[in-house]
């Protein structure tokens, strides 16, 4: 029943649909408009902290888990916003037809309220914990989120870069919540991996949608899936090169294990740059979290990460 819905659009949907769902059903499409697969986004505000092998600060663990809840606020807000904003294109999407507000089942008042909430929560985090910097991370991580939507979105390259900030700052959000600072080299890498994922989401995108790929996303007719592709396979390289060169600054007693933990770590890009060429629907980020293969270099590499701490 639910499938054909969003067939039908939500200035189509019967009204009594939304009032026969109940609490119940509400509750459920508020969190699927938040977008749970892209929880697992938010424990990147452990990277510094993990890489730094200190939590920083007298219970640094409580600031870093304040640091994710108030990412996930922030987060869930855009989820909100775009789907507002790309409602009507999203109907004529494969699988973003069935997200709630495109589907008519989450009125678009009631997501503008529930961004608007978000967005309070997100930023009150920093004054409630005494960290400023935590505040200043999640509003630009907000500002970049919105200038992407205002505009942002329609410029090619430019947009890659707003999509590969959310993952940067969520980085910087859990350096600044837990007083750790982060070295140059760790920065890189995190960004050029953010970037790589973005690639990596258009060149999916624009594979499996072809043309149609550009009635969703204007932008998409200024990429092409050879270069697309290649970007991919360049990033990726100069991400293993600058994790090396971070490993090679590392202590004596650290250094082999993080320079082996480069060994997981290209398997693990290798292996993405398998899973990101086949045809499918599929999002990245499941690619990552949910694929074995995938999973078991990611565990490698931890282990021999956390070795070398």
């Amino acid at each position: 029943m639910i499938s054909r819905m969003p067939a039908l659009g939500a200035a189509h949907a019967p009204r009594h649909a939304l009032a026969r769902q109940g609490a119940a059903g509400w509750i459920i499409a508020v969190v699927v408009t938040s977008r749970p697969r892209q929880w697992a986004k938010n424990l990147l505000v452990f990277a510094a902290p993990l890489a730094g092998a200190t939590l920083g600060r007298k219970d640094g663990l409580g600031y870093a888990l304040a640091a994710a809840a108030a990412f996930w606020f922030a987060s869930a807000a855009v989820y909100f916003a775009n789907d507002i904003a790309d409602a009507e294109r999203d109907r004529r999407h494969p699988r973003k037809r069935y997200r709630p507000v495109a589907a008519g089942l989450l009125p678009k008042s009631h997501a503008i309220g529930v961004a608007a909430l978000c967005a309070v929560l997100a930023l009150a985090a920093g004054p409630a914990f005494g960290v400023p910097l935590l505040t200043a991370t999640v509003a630009g991580y907000l500002g970049m989120s919105f200038l992407y939507s205002a505009g942002g979105k329609h410029v090619p390259v430019l947009e890659l870069l707003f999509v590969a900030s959310g993952f940067l700052l969520r980085v910087l959000g859990g350096a600044a919540a837990t007083h750790v600072r982060p070295s140059g080299w760790f920065l890189v890498v995190c960004s050029l991996g953010a970037l790589g994922v973005a690639t990596a989401k258009r060149y999916t995108e624009l594979s499996v949608l072809g043309p149609d790929a550009t009635r969703h996303r204007p932008v998409m007719r200024w990429y092409r899936t050879g270069i697309l592709r290649l970007s991919q396979y360049a990033i990726g390289a100069m991400m293993i090169v600058s994790y090396l060169l971070w490993a090679w600054g590392e202590s004596a007693s650290a250094r082999g294990w993080h320079q082996l933990s480069a060994v997981p770590l290209a398997a693990a890009l290798v292996r993405f740059g398998v899973l990101t060429s086949r045809r499918t629907t599929q999002p990245v980020e499941d690619m990552i979290t949910r694929d074995g293969p995938m999973l078991a270099c990611e565990l490698c590499w931890l282990v021999l990460f956390v070795a070398g701490l």
